[in-house]
């Protein structure tokens, strides 16, 4: 797998600072525990240490582009291996070389042999093996913001095909109306036109909201009444109630709509009485409550039988917005059904446009 070569500032600096630390180190032990000759001690401590760094660095920028799926750490312990045999041949050389004539410290360089080869083995395999973690940490952070950017463009696709499929929903029943009204009254078809017109250019500025005030989606709600209340004239009469405390919260777009649409769907299609359909919205638990309640007759028509593409819909878009699906309740009591809409606020509501 192809990926970018060493490029974290921090572990550059750790190798850096670890071969200094370790050439004076180095080259103190060998002066004052083993005794050698200043220069010899400061050249092997030198030789040793910045070569090792090198090899340190090879392994951290080579696992950079190449790590294998399968059998990655064995492919560590190899290629270390494999680099602290270079690094033992290469120092042993060039210290042999440019100390040839001192015999008692290549006699001390030879049976020195195992534990420098020890201590490179393990200096390699531990930083590339921390390599290997921070790469891998690397990859699975940038694996799960794709997977996030991927859930999250999915999800907002989806919302929109949710919004965009209640807009010709409505307008089909709308544009049904109009035509029936241009002959047996032709001033409320224009006025229903005007109205729609109205309600339509507010959807277009909606569009690109994620979140709106609930005094915005209330008037939008009356848009979508007043188009209605043309309809079905005396019939339908409505209530809106909104606590104070209710002006500063946020909802998602176009929500209310289709429960409106489906009380009033349930309401007085069955039926010639007028009835009145009650809105309110209060503010329980740091959460947008909002009702709608309407009036059905038992004896026509079932009232869980209103759940259908308007209700679910609103479901699914509270779930993905949410990921609950205690958000939204529909119970029937007393001749009244009633849909309640839970709404969690965001954090930063500044943000809601």
């Amino acid at each position: 797998m192809i990926k970018r070569p060493l490029s974290d500032k921090y572990f550059r600096w750790t190798i850096a600072v670890t071969t200094y630390v370790f050439l004076l180190l180095y080259g103190v032990l060998l002066i004052q525990w083993f005794k050698l000759e200043t220069i010899n001690a400061w050249a092997d401590s030198a030789i040793h240490t910045l070569l090792l760094g090198i090899a340190v660095a090879i392994i951290a920028h080579n696992l950079g582009y190449y790590r294998p799926a399968k059998g990655k750490y064995l492919f560590v312990l190899c290629y270390s291996t494999v680099l602290t045999v270079i690094w033992i041949a290469v120092t042993t050389c060039w210290l042999k070389y440019f100390f040839k004539a001192d015999h008692a410290y290549l006699q001390w360089l030879n049976a020195a042999l195992p534990i420098h080869f020890l201590v490179a083995w393990l200096v390699i395999t531990s930083m590339g093996l921390r390599a290997l973690l921070m790469y891998d940490m690397a990859e699975q952070q940038e694996a799960l913001e794709r997977r996030e950017a991927t859930e999250r463009l999915s999800r907002e696709a989806e919302l929109y095909k949710l919004r965009q499929q209640l807009q010709p929903h409505f307008l089909f029943n709308s544009l049904n109306s109009i035509n029936a009204l241009i002959v047996l009254r032709p001033q409320q078809a224009r006025e229903m036109v005007l109205k729609l017109s109205d309600f339509l250019r507010g959807t277009l500025k909606r569009e690109d909201q994620q979140w709106i005030a609930l005094p915005e989606e209330l008037q939008y709600l009356q848009w979508y009444l007043d188009i209605e209340k043309v309809r079905f004239g005396h019939r339908l009469s409505t209530e809106v109630t909104a606590d104070e405390n209710t002006q500063q919260l946020v909802m998602p777009p176009m929500l209310l709509q289709p429960v409106v649409e489906n009380a009033i769907k349930y309401g007085l299609y069955d039926t010639t009485e007028a009835i009145t359909i009650t809105i309110k919205a209060w503010v329980q638990q740091d959460m947008l409550h909002v009702q709608v309640q309407n009036p059905y007759d038992s004896a026509l028509q079932q009232p869980h039988q209103g759940t259908g593409f308007g209700l679910s819909s609103i479901r699914r878009r509270l779930y993905l917005l949410f990921a609950r699906q205690d958000l939204l309740e529909v119970s029937s009591d007393d001749l009244i059904f009633t849909t309640l809409i839970k709404v969690p606020q965001p954090h930063d509501k500044s943000n809601h446009n």
